[in-house]
């Protein structure tokens, strides 16, 4: 009798086990959906925005108010779009080929030097006023001096884009890196971990969510010192572009490459954004998906 009543109890137990696979089923093939259904709920709003300005620009454009060489139709800049889309793209690769490596550069530095002033009391007080004041310098009066030093290569614009993208993560690296919980710390110690062990397992997973705001801010700016580095002295990049259609009054030549510039910064910081999913999903503003408000 207590045989049939365990055998049971075990084809029950198996029963509601193979009752609840087909839920779990179907709970993953929901997910995805869901994700989609969140992704479109985010993007409407500034799709609807855009829509907005580009009918607006239309209209203005269209109606005869403003001359066309000041503000020209989006067909028109669509042509030239397309007319001088190898003039363009061939400009277009050299000033994301400036950033990308100028971003990177700015990343790698940056986050070194986070470590050092948040590990040293000494090295904060020699590279923080050195970082500080590298920063309220205006880069556009460094531009021509660097010019002078490296000529009119890609150098300068490199060098520019660091030292823009350079200081939000420094600041970032270090919040994060400070913000990590003492008492983790001290029970690292306790079990014998060493410097090194506790950096990569507590301090620099605990500064990430700091760090990656840093650096979607510096992926921007690096945008912004690479076209200053051409405004200055250069002979290709979409810098150079905006100074030649600004000389030559080519209105729709000039909306083109301010839409390349934009597209530039859009997409990197679109692929921070992917990066920073990807390193920290158990942050809590990458885990919910829940917005901060209700409307």
């Amino acid at each position: 009798m207590r045989q049939g009543s365990a055998s049971g109890s075990t084809v029950g137990s198996a029963a509601a086990r193979t009752a609840g696979q087909p839920t779990l089923a179907l709970r993953t093939k929901v997910r995805p959906l869901t994700r989609l259904v969140r992704f479109g709920d985010v993007l409407w709003r500034p799709a609807l925005l855009l829509g907005i300005v580009f009918a607006g620009w239309w209209a203005l454009s269209e109606s005869g108010s403003v001359p066309h060489y000041l503000v020209p139709t989006p067909a028109q800049v669509w042509a030239t779009m397309v007319e001088k889309r190898a003039f363009l793209w061939l400009n277009t690769y050299v000033t994301l080929y400036e950033t990308v490596i100028g971003f990177v550069l700015a990343v790698v530095f940056g986050l070194l030097t986070a470590v050092l002033i948040a590990y040293s009391r000494t090295m904060e007080r020699a590279l923080y006023p050195i970082v500080l004041f590298a920063q309220v310098i205006p880069k556009i009066a460094i531009a021509p001096l660097l010019i002078v030093w490296f000529g009119f290569g890609l150098a300068p614009k490199i060098i520019l884009a660091v030292l823009i993208a350079f200081f939000p993560v420094v600041i970032s690296g270090v919040a994060g890196l400070r913000s990590t919980d003492p008492e983790l710390v001290d029970l690292s110690k306790t079990m014998g971990a060493s410097p090194w062990q506790t950096f990569r397992k507590i301090r620099f997973p605990n500064a990430l969510p700091h760090l990656m705001a840093g650096i979607k801010v510096a992926v921007t700016l690096a945008v912004v010192g690479a076209v200053v580095g051409e405004f200055v002295g250069a002979n290709e990049g979409l810098g150079y572009v905006l100074l030649l259609a600004n000389g030559n009054l080519d209105s729709a030549l000039l909306f083109a490459d301010l839409f390349l510039m934009s597209l530039i910064g859009i997409v990197l910081f679109a692929i921070v954004e992917v990066a920073e999913a990807a390193l920290i999903p158990w942050h809590a503003s990458r885990r919910s998906g829940v917005p901060l408000t209700t409307s």
